[in-house]
């Protein structure tokens, strides 16, 4: 089927071929204020083949435009109309058609000065961005400027300024094209997601002037506030002012009496009215929230366009539930409107959009939120602070799981090193905490206790704001907005859960993170990573005497101290979630990390024990590992050092007794981390039975639970058939699948992605999106293999990837059970899981 041909310019009238796939947003924008019978000045759309063709130079018809130059003041404008408005575009250019002749008609009508401000700046325009003359000579104002500038021009081209206005419009159309192609144009168009070869059509339309007598200006008005989204008249009406232009009597009006200053509703309420009216029209019939630009020419109103309100997220999500209360738009689509990311925005602190900012470095934007703290370096400072009801900004190279404590104390964390799923990035977001990690340009001398930013030296308690949103730490305190968890919000996500999709559960060790899962609706605990407990100050010393043990007996000796405790903290899940699914994944990290490696932590590990510290120093170097996390961790340490999972299985079903007598039954599902080999799953559940069997003869009960694996190697992807013969579910673990199937490692890679993903190795960061070639393809021959196995298996991503939009589509097209995030990733995950859904729906409806 051969492409229809388009006419090489089309006048926007009510019943006119104008389609934004080829005319543009601008020009079918403007078409529907047409049909709405709104005051537009007459308009014509030149579509995105017509433009490039005038960009090549061919020879295209313009003769229907002609007529515009001697209709009215005979001046026209030129826009750029790309198909989505924040590609951006060539600048405006204004008052096409102005010359001798219509700069003396100009002058009778609006004054001599009036008229020679405009044709003035047009000379300029023109020959700074049509003819490429250096624009300082043409910078003179004053009463000679005109004749200056015209003088210039003819210098500079040996040729009088063009007379012609059709030559003029050619010769501004041909500039705009080709600027639209020109290398820089592309790679900004790029960044804000326009494919290389973007289209570009233009609007060329007839100019209302608010230069005059009578009341003359230009404006816009828009009806919500751009940051919350409330209903609030906002704009400006500048009297006498027509582009940059400023004639005599110039004034900034504000548009609602409720400003102070003279206002556009006191001084003429009929035109305020007509705005309101127009606004009020705008909003039914385009569906959204307009911002809309206007000339009044002598009390008489002129729409020129009207663009989409810029608004923030909290502003985007109170716009899209208002509009679907009203009626105007289905709920689904209030749904389908929202990024998803953008209800992260919405969960914590933002720094106020409208406040100034002094930054002073960027890192990557870890967790959400914004946070002003004093600048500490340990955790121990924190916890300091924290006991003096002092906020403070948590400041490492980076962190690791002895910080723990130290990030529950502090507002935010900022680390010189890391990535998005490196231990900082990973804990803050599921704390809530805001983070940025791997800031550029920062050194930290933990020692001294100094920040270093640039030029800048920052000492413990100072203070610091840090975005975790931007990535961007800001110097001083500055001004923050409030969480917006309102019945907007909740609405929202209301309406996105009858939409269905994949089920969401969060990630949660504490009583803390289960409550905060259980605020945002997840559907149970997908991942409860039990190590996280173990580092507790009461829990620490058993079980560094349990790494050191030589002897079976003496390791469960040490771990008997521990086994009420984790009972206690099972037992708090399970009641918490009532009844909801709670997967706890068994024992996962090296031994090492338990242990100092500094001398001072090795000394006082010696004394607490009563250990030479010969002895001490010797266990830690046998302990360490090249690379520990390919080495004695997960199943490989539950295998060699059984004890551990022993305890840990116990503590879980004793939990399980003690929680089902008081509430709903409990079926706890026991994950087991790092599996390859389905013997290593044999040995494990053969133990675990045994220790079920145990209990329910201790305790005299009953109780049944699920077994599964979580799978993080390449191995387990590909023997997920025999792996699934023993399990009731498997849990991909993406973090880890990904780090071993690019041997990139998570925490480093932060040092270098950025210049990956600059330059195209990568499409995007595989820690932050899931990578669907590679690691996704593992994924779906693990979940293939596994379901031939047992079609009734349970499968799941329980990664940081499982908050992630994008992969939380692939997930739900690939059929899987349920993804579990970071706590406060839950509204964003369900609101990409009705989205995913709906989606389908409509590639169904339309028989893809």
């Amino acid at each position: 089927m051969e492409p229809r041909s388009l006419p090489d310019v089309t006048e926007i009238t009510p019943s006119a071929g104008v389609e934004r796939a080829c005319h543009g947003w601008r020009a079918k924008c403007l078409q529907r204020l047409v049909r709405m019978r709104l005051p537009v000045p007459r308009s014509f759309a030149i579509p995105a083949e017509t433009v490039q063709s005038i960009a090549t130079g061919k020879r295209v018809d313009l003769g229907a435009l002609s007529g515009l130059f001697s209709e009215g003041d005979g001046l026209v404008s030129v826009r750029p109309s790309a198909m989505m408005p924040e590609w951006g575009g060539p600048g405006t250019i204004l008052n096409v058609g102005i010359n001798d002749q219509t700069h003396g008609r100009l002058a009778r009508r609006i004054g001599r000065a009036n008229a020679d401000t405009l044709y003035r700046r047009f000379v300029q325009g023109y020959a700074i961005h049509i003819a490429r003359l250096d624009p300082d000579m043409f910078a003179q104002e004053g009463e000679d400027a005109l004749a200056e500038a015209l003088r210039c021009y003819r210098d500079e081209t040996d040729e009088d300024f063009p007379q012609n206005p059709a030559d003029q419009l050619a010769e501004v159309l041909r500039s705009m094209a080709r600027a639209w192609d020109g290398p820089t144009a592309r790679l900004l168009r790029q960044a804000k997601g326009a494919p290389p070869d973007a289209p570009l059509g233009l609007v060329v339309q007839q100019m209302a002037l608010g230069l005059g007598p009578g009341l003359c200006g230009s404006g816009s008005i828009q009806f919500v506030d751009s940051v919350t989204g409330a209903p609030r008249v906002t704009g400006r009406f500048k009297r006498q002012h027509h582009g940059g232009a400023e004639g005599a009597g110039a004034q900034t009006q504000f548009l609602t009496r409720d400003e102070r200053g003279p206002s556009l509703e006191d001084t003429a309420p009929e035109v305020f009215a007509d705005l309101i009216r127009f606004g009020v029209a705008a909003r039914e019939r385009l569906r959204e929230e307009m911002q809309i630009e206007f000339v009044v020419a002598a009390g008489r109103i002129s729409i020129i366009d009207a663009v989409r309100v810029q608004r923030t997220s909290r502003a985007g999500v109170r716009i899209a539930v208002a509009l679907a209360r009203d009626g105007i738009i289905p709920e689904s689509e209030a749904v389908m409107r929202v990024e998803p990311r953008a209800l992260a925005d919405l969960l914590h602190q933002q720094v106020d959009p409208r406040a100034p900012r002094e930054v002073i470095a960027r890192g990557i934007n870890a967790s959400p939120g914004a946070a002003t703290g004093r600048i500490v370096f340990t955790s121990a400072a924190a916890q300091a602070a924290a006991a003096r009801d002092e906020a403070c900004i948590l400041v490492r190279r980076e962190t690791a799981p002895e910080d723990v404590r130290g990030m529950h104390a502090s507002v935010g964390v900022l680390t010189e090193r890391g990535g998005t799923t490196s231990h900082a990035a990973v804990i803050a977001r599921g704390m809530g905490l805001p983070c940025i990690v791997g800031a550029t340009g920062i050194s930290i001398d933990a020692r001294q206790r100094v920040l270093r930013a640039g030029a800048l030296t920052l000492l413990e308690g100072d203070e610091i704001t840090i975005d975790g949103s931007s990535g961007e730490v800001l110097a001083g305190r500055v001004p923050l907005l409030e969480p917006a968890l309102d019945d907007n919000f909740t609405q929202l996500l209301d309406w996105a859960d009858a939409e269905g999709g994949i089920a969401v559960r969060a990630n949660a060790e504490t009583p803390e993170d289960a409550l905060t899962a259980l605020r945002f609706n997840a559907q149970g605990i997908g991942l409860c990573r039990t190590e996280h407990m173990f580092f507790d100050a009461e829990r620490l010393p058993a079980m560094r005497e349990m790494i050191f043990a030589d002897k079976p007996e003496d390791r469960r000796l040490a771990l008997d101290r521990i086994l009420p405790m984790q009972r206690q903290d099972f037992t708090a899940l399970f009641e918490i979630m009532a009844g909801l699914p709670v997967t706890i994944r068994l024992f996962d990290p090296p031994l090492h990390e338990f242990l100092p490696h500094d001398r001072e932590g090795l000394r006082e590990l010696a004394d607490s024990m009563d250990l030479p510290l010969s002895d001490v120093t010797r266990r830690v170097e046998a302990l360490s590992e090249f690379n520990p996390m390919l080495g004695m961790r997960g199943v490989r340490l539950g295998i060699t050092v059984p004890e551990i999972y022993d305890m840990q299985a116990r503590a879980i079903f004793e939990a399980t007794v003690e929680a089902s007598r008081k509430g709903d039954p409990v079926v706890p599902e026991i994950m087991i981390p790092l599996v390859s080999a389905m013997r290593e799953v044999e040995l494990v559940k053969n133990r675990i039975d045994a220790v079920a069997a145990a209990v329910k003869n201790d305790r005299r009960a009953d109780f049944t639970y699920r077994l599964g694996v979580m799978v993080e190697t390449p191995r387990a992807c590909l023997r997920a058939g025999d792996i699934a013969a023993h399990s009731a579910f498997l849990s991909f673990g993406t973090n880890d699948l990904t780090q071993m199937t690019y041997g990139l490692s998570r925490d480093d890679a932060g040092r270098f992605m950025g210049t990956y993903v600059g330059q195209h190795v990568y499409d995007e960061d595989p820690f932050h999106c899931l990578d669907q070639d590679g690691v996704g393809e593992l994924l779906l021959m693990g979940a293939q293999r596994a379901r031939q196995q047992r079609p009734q298996i349970t499968i799941s991503v329980c990664g940081e990837h499982g908050g992630n939009p994008e992969s939380i589509g692939f997930c739900h097209d690939a059929g899987f059970d349920y993804v579990s995030c970071s706590p406060f990733r839950v509204p964003v995950a369900r609101l990409a899981a009705a989205q995913s859904a709906l989606r389908q729906r409509l590639g169904q409806r339309n028989g893809r």
